[in-house]
C-alpha cells in the first residue's frame, strides 16, 4: 500500500493541495489510484480542503496523533525547524506517511513543498512481505 503524508497550513484550498499530490505522484509515475490512503496530524485532518480531496479522491484520511508522527521521525529524510518546534518532528508529510503505512514503511518520496502543502509518499508492506 503506498501513503500519501500531507502536511498544510491551515486553510489551504483542494486544488492547492491536489496540485502538491499530483506533482508527488508524477515523480514516480504514479496516480491517485495507486494510494491507499492520505494521512496527516490529526490537528489537521478536519481541514475542509483536504477532507473534499480525500473524498473526491474516495480515500480514507487518516489523522495521526502528535505521538504517532515523533515515533517516525528518525525514519524522516527531511528537516524544517519550523514543523520540529510545533510538532517535534521533521517532516509532518513523511511522519505520517510512515506512520499511516505500518511497521517496515519505507519512504519512496521525500517531502517535497508547493506553496501551503508538503506532501511525501511511504509504501507500507504487504503480508507477503512480513517476516
Amino acid at each position: 500500500m503506498i501513503v500519501a503524508g500531507i502536511g498544510l497550513r491551515p486553510g489551504t484550498e483542494e486544488p492547492a493541495i491536489r496540485a502538491c499530490l499530483d506533482l508527488a505522484l508524477n515523480r514516480l509515475s504514479l496516480g491517485p489510484a495507486d494510494l491507499g490512503c492520505l494521512a496527516t496530524v490529526s490537528s489537521r485532518a478536519a481541514e475542509p480542503g483536504l477532507a473534499a480531496l480525500a473524498a473526491r479522491l474516495r480515500l480514507p484520511l487518516v489523522g495521526l496523533p502528535d505521538e504517532a508522527l515523533a515515533g517516525m521521525d528518525a525514519g524522516c529524510a527531511t528537516r524544517s525547524t519550523r514543523v520540529v518546534a510545533l510538532y517535534g518532528v521533521g517532516s509532518v508529510a513523511e511522519a505520517a506517511a510512515l506512520a499511516a503505512a505500518g511497521a517496515g514503511a519505507e519512504l519512496i518520496l521525500p517531502r517535497i513543498a508547493l506553496g501551503r502543502v508538503t506532501c511525501a509518499l511511504a509504501r507500507g508492506r504487504t503480508r507477503s512481505e512480513t517476516p
